[in-house]
């Protein structure tokens, strides 16, 4: 499943956890903002990295558009990026560094 997955919903937020406790899959979520400038810097590269490691599940959540989702993952700040494994919350990233985002990829790749 390469590519950035953009999450619409809580359902399909979810869905989309639950499903990769089931098939044993990371999953990386950018917990993003359309009004926030290093989102938008820091968004390509999250893309870019989805289709280099296409064994990991990307996600992007718009937090304005699913507060609730934002909240029970306790955002502050964007970016945000939440490492999942077995649908358990196991890393965090807060800031738009395309170093250290590399290295909390490669960490679960």
């Amino acid at each position: 499943m390469a590519g950035v997955i953009v999450v619409n919903s809580e359902a399909q937020w979810r869905s989309i956890l639950d499903g990769s406790k089931n098939d044993g899959k990371v999953v990386i979520v950018d917990f993003t903002a359309t009004w926030c400038g290093p989102c938008r810097m820091i968004g390509p590269v999250f893309a870019q990295y989805a289709t280099q490691f296409s064994q990991i599940i990307f996600l992007k959540v718009d937090v304005d558009a699913l507060p609730k989702v934002a909240e029970e993952c306790g955002i502050s700040a964007m970016p945000t990026f939440h490492v999942f494994k077995d649908g358990k919350k196991v890393d965090d990233l807060v800031g738009a560094s395309q170093d250290k985002l590399l290295a909390l990829i490669q960490k679960y790749a």
